[in-house]
């Protein structure tokens, strides 16, 4: 193995370490040394490939996020019908809320320290979406409404119960185990809500 090589999956072992132990685990004060602990690595490294703790949670951060990003531009730009296209994107999301926990509290916890304003959609993308959904409710498919309040109907109950995950968890007495077999069975009820037929 090259030099190069042998780099290249150390950095990649620190990114997954960190990812897993802030997204997947939410110890989002895991320290550099935590990092270097769990990844088998020495801190130092940490801070040669990465410069802080910091730098390396905004790199996965944005990682993450791009990830993200284009699944949902995929969805949104095919040409599947309406309702498919909203199946496909709930699907999508629920299996990252799956996949990392703690992904949407860290989010909000960014938010409310004034970092992470990320504006992700184009204004025409989000015409067309206004579009679609207005057109669904002349077809009759969707409570009328203003097509915002249809998005904010579908972000909420996608994005809430994750985003406060920790609070569920002990307020309604469940374990992580039970809490990831709700949020995988919330595809058919999210629909439901959202569309008439």
């Amino acid at each position: 193995m090259s030099k190069q090589e042998k780099k290249d999956q150390t950095q990649e072992l620190i990114k997954e370490t960190a990812k897993n132990l802030f997204f997947v685990q939410g110890k989002f004060n895991a320290t550099t040394q935590e990092i270097a602990d769990e990844a088998g690595v020495n801190r130092t490294l940490i801070n040669y490939y990465f410069r802080s703790r910091d730098n390396l949670i905004q790199i996965i951060f944005d990682e993450a996020h791009r990830v993200e990003k284009k699944k949902s531009e995929i969805i949104m730009n095919s040409d599947l019908p309406f309702k498919e296209k909203i199946a496909k994107f709930i699907d999508g999301s629920l299996s990252t809320s799956l996949q990392y926990p703690y992904l949407e509290t860290y989010i909000v916890s960014q938010i409310n320290k004034g970092s992470c304003h990320k504006k992700d959609v184009e204004e025409n993308e989000l015409k067309k979406l206004y579009q679609d959904i207005e057109r669904e409710m002349e077809l009759g498919n969707i409570e009328k409404m203003k097509p915002v309040q249809f998005l904010i109907n579908m972000i909420s109950l996608l994005v809430f119960p994750s985003a406060v995950r920790p609070l569920f968890l002990e307020n309604l007495m469940i374990g992580n185990k039970e809490f990831d077999k709700i949020i995988s069975e919330r595809k058919d009820i999210i629909l439901n809500m959202l569309f008439k037929n």
